[in-house]
């Protein structure tokens, strides 16, 4: 039960004075559904209003003026405004309303009337001295010219709901937060000079400079530590509870050496720490929760088919599901063969599977004529039961949901989990994702792997670029070509992409087209001609997984690199160089870059390891949304920013061990208040915490 004293905090927003059926979706929208989320919604900036007159103003900014009402100016059609002009004995100064302001505003303010008036100045279009204010922030009389505060607080606003009005909602809310215990450690408060939970939301919403409303000011570091923390203890109390869940013990076995000794070339470094990292949670009797996480090309699928191996020899099943068709049949590729030759039955499921060929492999899972089972949602479905499940495998795992995840483990008793994922995160941001969850780092790339020259060049050298493919295509090369990142709509992205397939045409032999709207069946088709060499350009925009492995393509052309995160430049440049043919990838932009943008180029052609590249995103891109976190399966902070608190995450972890080895229950005092820490943030274990199982 959350405690009596958090309830005002959890009230609707309809609750808040002036918020009505027609504001409150707005407020939901801008904040969210209680009035905690409007408390929790820091300011973006302020505005400061100096008092000043005509002659001594200045363009651009927003100042206050004292005036005498000279004549007003109706609109004549309803496209013009209406105009007020004013006196202030240096000058005139015209005031502007469009959009059926009217004769109101001649009784408000008539001829004559003293009046005090507040907005952003700015010069009359085609008249260099005529200054002017459209729509004024304040017009109020001489004597409630005090009433204009000189610094004002600006919130997030939208459409209907001006950043004036939310900041009456957000003092609203600050006058129902409550005193409450102190979580935090003393010594730790004491050393960083923090102040308590209440005060520090009172600053935030009070600022007076621009340092204020810095992610790294005093009360919003402890703001932000305090949602770490609530986010870190609950990440860890699921770790402590998945380890006391039992799981079925998995020894090596000689399968797994056999498929070892079967392989073509030997394991990196990396790959062995990873599968002995694996094998040590699979043999131990607790359930596994482990993150195996490793470059595109990096050997994860090996790996996991080794500890499939292992699995198969102590009589278990395994299941390895993939967000794509394509990319679960890659896997089932991969794994199929080695295993078929060491007598296991590996099946594929996907969607495709209809009536009698479906069923017959549901009824090989139930009675455990396959040990392995490789697909995509289709494996979670509720006819599908499996035998003795012990070990999912979850190919890049955020592009799942939690539940769907669940589904999948739930068709065994305490079943391992090894999550892959290709993307890869900075350490100072893998607590945040990952806090619940052992990780194993795949850090090398397999020997034989051919570095890719990467070159940026200007749009308007295409042709060059088209002439040289035609070179490198009747010397038997492939080549993909991604399509700008033109909006966000899939048919906009699609024209693009149809447009640049049919100039390609016109140029190059065998072009190929997949989009995210096309038919699964007509883009597998395509992709399988691209496999087989009947396509030698494949034009793709940037909805479709182009993770097929073709060994043969060598080349890659991203139009617009500038508009792509660096992290997802390098996952698809990690489509070629697969093999021992020299690949090339060329970063298409327009220019002019700006700074950052070439710096992020600049270091996509230095380094070749996605953890560096991921780390320099990291530094570049400052605070929003680093490496598309959104998309990454990071949690909403609403007051912690990822990147601007990083030193505090680490912290924040390694305090919620400490409390939970000494108040593993949260009994003591500081555990009640921590209780109320986390019914305040809703960071609690039963949670959904963007976790991987």
């Amino acid at each position: 039960m959350r405690p009596e004293i958090l309830f005002p905090l959890f009230t609707s927003v309809s609750t808040l004075k002036g918020v009505g059926p027609r504001v409150a979706p707005l407020v939901e929208k801008l904040a969210g559904p209680i009035t905690r989320d409007v408390l929790f919604t820091a300011p973006t900036g302020l505005i400061r209003r100096s008092v000043t007159t005509v002659d001594q103003a200045v363009e651009g900014q927003v100042q206050t003026f004292i005036v005498t009402i000279d004549a007003h100016f109706p609109s004549q059609r309803p496209s013009q405004p209406w105009k007020i002009r004013a006196w202030d004995g240096t000058g005139f100064l015209t005031l502007i309303w469009f959009k059926g302001h009217g004769p109101h505003l001649e009784r408000q303010h008539p001829k004559g009337a003293r009046r005090a008036v507040s907005g952003k100045l700015e010069r009359a279009d085609g008249y260099a001295s005529e200054l002017q204010i459209a729509h004024p922030d304040y017009i109020v009389d001489e004597a409630r010219a005090g009433d204009i505060p000189e610094i004002e607080t600006v919130y997030p606003a939208t459409h209907g709901l001006p950043s004036r009005t939310f900041r009456k909602f957000a003092l609203e809310a600050l006058e129902r937060a409550p005193q409450l215990p102190e979580w935090q450690d003393a010594a730790w408060r004491e050393r960083e000079k923090l102040p308590g939970w209440r005060e520090a939301l009172a600053a935030l919403h009070a600022p007076t400079s621009e340092a204020d409303l810095s992610p790294l000011a005093r009360p919003r570091r402890r703001l932000a530590y305090d949602e770490l923390l609530a986010h870190q203890l609950a990440l860890a109390q699921r770790k402590a509870s998945r380890r006391s869940t039992p799981g079925p013990r998995i020894p090596s076995g000689a399968l797994s050496d056999a498929a070892e000794k079967a392989l073509p070339f030997k394991l990196t470094g990396a790959q062995i720490r990873s599968l002995s990292e694996i094998r040590g949670d699979m043999a131990s009797g607790e359930r596994m929760s482990r993150l195996l996480q490793g470059d595109v090309g990096s050997g994860k699928t090996v790996v996991a088919m080794l500890a499939m191996a292992d699995a198969a020899d102590a009589g278990f099943q395994s299941a390895l599901m993939a967000p794509t068709e394509i990319l679960a049949r890659q896997h089932f590729e991969t794994i199929a063969a080695p295993f078929q030759a060491l007598g296991l039955s590996v099946i594929l499921l996907t969607g495709r599977d209809k009536s009698a060929g479906r069923s017959a492999k549901l009824l090989g899972l139930a009675d455990g004529t396959h040990q392995v089972a490789v697909g995509t949602h289709a494996l979670f479905q509720d006819d599908v039961v499996f035998d003795r499940l012990a070990l999912t495998i979850i190919d890049e795992q955020h592009r799942f949901g939690v539940n769907e995840r669940r589904r999948l483990q739930d068709k065994g008793e305490g079943v391992h989990l090894l999550a892959m994922s290709a993307t890869p995160i900075p350490r100072t941001l893998e607590l945040t994702v990952f806090g619940d969850l052992d990780v194993s780092r795949i850090d090398e790339k397999p020997p034989g792997r051919t570095p890719v020259a990467t070159r940026a060049a200007p749009t308007p050298r295409v042709p060059e670029i088209v002439e040289r493919l035609r070179g490198a295509i009747a010397g038997g090369a492939q080549a993909f070509w991604i399509c700008p990142l033109v909006a966000e709509s899939d048919k906009v992205d699609l024209r693009a992409a149809e447009d640049r397939a049919a100039d390609l045409s016109r140029h190059l032999p065998g072009v190929g087209l997949v989009h995210g709207q096309m038919p699964a069946t007509e883009k597998d088709a395509v992709m399988q001609r691209f496999v087989d060499g009947e396509v030698s350009v494949l034009v793709a925009t940037t909805v479709v997984e182009v993770g097929v492995n073709v060994p043969n393509a060598s080349i890659m052309v991203i139009e617009h690199a500038d508009r792509f995160g660096l992290a997802q430049l390098h996952q698809l440049r990690g489509r070629v160089g697969r093999w021992a043919r020299e690949s090339s990838c060329v970063l298409l932009y327009d220019p002019p870059l700006s700074e950052v943008a070439q710096q992020r180029l600049d270091i996509l052609r230095r380094s070749d390891d996605g953890f560096e590249i991921a780390e320099k995103d990291l530094e570049l891109r400052g605070g929003g949304d680093p490496l598309g976190l959104k998309q990454s399966g990071f949690p909403a902070y609403r007051l912690a920013d990822p990147v601007a608190h990083r030193d505090l995450i680490a912290v924040a972890a390694d305090d919620a061990r400490l409390i939970l080895a000494r108040d593993p229950e949260l009994a003591a005092p500081r555990g009640q208040a921590l209780r109320m820490l986390q019914e305040l943030f809703d960071w609690k274990p039963a949670s959904p915490l963007n976790e991987a199982g």
